[in-house]
């Protein structure tokens, strides 16, 4: 199944794609209550909406168009990222390969959504694109085994981990080049864990006005996200809709010669194979 989240009357609910339309489930917070319970609910959900199908806007679906999308996650959601995580990223970027996963942070005020537009911040102009594949965490993890913890993705979703150059390259610490509010667009949509049969064989691409500037295999990973979620499970508890984001490939703007940035006007577009194409515009 196929999920996104959208603001209704004041509430976040989570609804699930259909033919016609989006069909609510229930609210943000209350499906990461019990993942498990709220798939068996949109699975009855989705079937009523095949039964009752008509067109977008009908008593089964309201169109996706007219929908204001917010992330699909809880309000206290834990972004974490890798860093380093994809050999071509680790040549092209003159680094060693890690012995340990790379984890940064982002905060949950850095989300955004497909279709929104981003901001170039005002104490850097240096704003780089990172196409992702990002993995939700399904059920809690606390000192979990890599099967447990493989167990618990429940879905899968598009990425752009857009970075401050300038801020984040001007000390050892990333976390100012990774914060800036709205540079972590995810979607379009969330899809299920059991739609996404090899999680590490998908191509990834990044467009920025339909020029192809990232183009790999997920495949290309030196962590792999089991490995990684029972990682960090070794040292802080993770709970549903926690966010995992997974690493770039090579041909990202900053390590070009010269260096390439975005610029107001750009369209930034991240498609991984069997998901979609997350799209943002630069302001």
């Amino acid at each position: 199944m196929r999920y996104l989240a959208y603001e209704d009357g004041g509430e976040r609910v989570m609804g699930v794609l259909a033919a016609s339309g989006v069909v609510p489930v229930m609210e943000v917070d209350a499906f990461y209550s019990d993942v498990a319970a709220a798939i068996e609910a949109s699975r009855r959900v989705a079937e009523q909406a095949a039964r009752e199908a008509g067109p977008p806007g009908s008593a089964a679906g309201r169109p996706l168009a007219e929908l204001m999308q917010v992330p699909p996650v809880p309000l206290g959601a834990r972004v974490l990222c890798l860093g380093l995580n994809y050999r071509s990223h680790v040549e092209e970027a003159a680094q060693e390969v890690p012995e340990a996963p790379t984890v940064f942070v982002r905060l949950p005020s850095t989300l955004a959504c497909d279709g929104e537009t981003v901001r170039i911040p005002a104490a850097d102009r240096k704003l780089d694109w990172e196409g992702e594949l990002a993995a939700v965490v399904g059920s809690p993890l606390d000192g979990a085994s890599e099967e447990e913890a493989a167990r618990s993705v429940f879905a899968y979703t598009c990425f752009d981990d857009l970075s401050a150059r300038g801020l984040q390259l001007a000390t050892s610490q990333w976390t100012l080049g990774k914060n800036v509010d709205g540079t972590g667009p995810m979607g379009p949509v969330l899809v299920g864990a059991e739609e996404v049969a090899d999680p590490y064989a998908l191509h990834i691409e990044t467009r920025v006005n339909d020029s192809v500037m990232q183009s790999a295999t997920t495949g290309d990973m030196i962590f792999r996200i089991p490995e990684v979620l029972a990682y960090i499970s070794g040292a802080m508890r993770l709970r549903p809709g926690d966010v995992l984001v997974t690493g770039t490939p090579e041909g990202v703007g900053y390590t070009r010669d010269p260096p390439v940035y975005l610029l107001p006007g750009d369209t930034v577009e991240v498609e991984i194979e069997g998901i979609g194409v997350l799209r943002n515009q630069i302001v």
